[in-house]
């Protein structure tokens, strides 16, 4: 695609960056097949072809408009096409660009920019979404269905967590909005990691990801964030922490990409790098540490295994490109896994885009959930907290969090 863009972004590093990613695009369509909100509205404005080309316009100089934010507000940012694309295009980074471009020259309306400015201070403070999700399971029998459906129930208590004792050591991120929500996975993280000799443990003052406000197009509180956790892991790095392990693929897949955010941040740059280099996914680490998981799980004795329907977040299978992993570790734990049709399409949790497009959002979990359903699971399992959270506001049958199902 060959490209002018305009003298305010032509020569500055985000222009520099549009410029090698439009130019890659081949205008070959290849990505409407696979993505989510052209599946459901059939605008190619609400595909990712018709994006790049908004995006084109835009940083050609082109007036913009709040039609031209409102198409960029409803991707998913999913990266289903990138998966698909077969000339590289990096569509992620672009509509980062684009959507921070768009947001400084159209005003919103005032509802829509109070929604986004609150989701952003309320949602990565994790003593205050959990202090009002306390309340809101107490006033969950008086709150409508809908709203209802999106409060889980208190987990049940589980045993105390094993103390760090082990020479081998890695880090966990607490994240946000998980501990409140279902603390149960990261205590299954820790058990199992202990259970095969490593110890797991979260750093103090680590939070957020910054993926939140970042997304939401407060990108400079999202990269404060990242500065942040950096800060709060850096001398446990330094201190022999062999991983940073995630067990939500949404931060797994920001954190990844530390290194590409804080890039031309003298400060942080090179930290930013190793961070990234050392992030991985929990099931990246058990599948590098299989054959002692095996010898544990034998140790252990038969398992009651479950038939489980896997939902791969975007973030786990196209951000992250881990594609076979959890299903495979699921097996070894003695489970059998289900075949799903269309397990590339999102969920439509992505984030906060459950709370701003609820009409698009619930389309698609409804979609994912009946193909979820049709093999007839006991179980549906997924690796990020905002697809169990999204699945079980529309399904009777427990959805959990994979490494739960390794635990006897």
């Amino acid at each position: 695609m060959q490209t002018q863009l305009a003298d305010f972004i032509r020569d500055t590093a985000d222009g520099q960056e549009a410029d090698r990613i439009l130019r890659a695009c081949v205008h070959c369509g290849f990505c409407l097949a696979t993505c989510p909100t052209y599946q459901i509205l059939g605008d190619e404005l609400d595909s990712p072809r018709g994006r790049i080309y908004l995006m084109k316009q835009m940083l050609e100089g082109a007036t913009v408009t709040r039609k031209t934010l409102t198409h960029l507000d409803r991707c998913l940012t999913c990266r289903n096409c990138e998966t698909t694309c077969p000339s590289g295009v990096q569509y992620g980074k672009l509509i980062d660009i684009g959507r921070r471009v768009a947001e400084q020259k159209v005003t919103r309306p005032p509802a829509q920019a109070l929604r986004r400015r609150a989701l952003a201070k309320f949602l990565p403070q994790q003593q205050l979404f959990g202090g009002a999700l306390k309340l809101g399971r107490m006033a969950r029998p008086f709150l409508p269905d809908a709203l209802a459906g999106k409060i889980p129930p208190a987990p049940a208590l589980r045993q105390p967590l094993p103390a760090a004792r082990h020479a081998r050591t890695m880090l966990a991120l607490a994240g946000c909005v998980q501990p409140a929500l279902a603390p149960q996975i990261n205590a299954a993280a820790i058990k199992v990691l202990d259970a095969i000799g490593i110890s797991l443990f979260e750093a103090a003052r680590a939070g957020c990801c910054g993926a939140v406000s970042f997304h939401l197009n407060f990108q400079e509180e999202g990269l404060a964030a990242m500065r942040r956790n950096i800060d709060a892991w850096w001398p446990h790095v330094e201190s022999g922490a062999e991983a940073i392990v995630m067990t939500a693929s949404g931060c797994g897949v920001t954190v990844k990409e530390y290194g590409h955010y804080l890039r031309h941040d003298p400060a942080y740059a090179e930290k930013a790098a190793r961070v990234s280099a050392l992030t991985k996914d929990l099931s990246e680490v058990l599948l590098a540490e299989e054959t002692a998981l095996r010898a544990w799980l034998e140790r252990r004795g038969p398992a009651q295994g479950k038939r489980v329907s896997f939902h791969a977040p975007c973030t786990l299978q196209h951000g992250q490109k881990i594609t076979g992993v959890v299903e495979a570790l699921l097996t070894v734990a003695g489970h059998t896994v289900l075949p799903v049709a269309e397990s590339h399409l999102c969920c439509g949790s992505a984030g906060t885009y459950s709370l701003l497009e609820p009409e698009i959002s619930m389309q698609l979990r409804d979609r994912k959930l009946g193909h979820l359903a049709s093999p007839r699971p006991e179980v549906i399992a997924s690796a990020n907290i905002g697809c169990l959270t999204q699945l079980q506001s529309g399904t009777a049958t427990p959805v959990r969090h994979w490494v739960e199902l390794l635990l006897p």
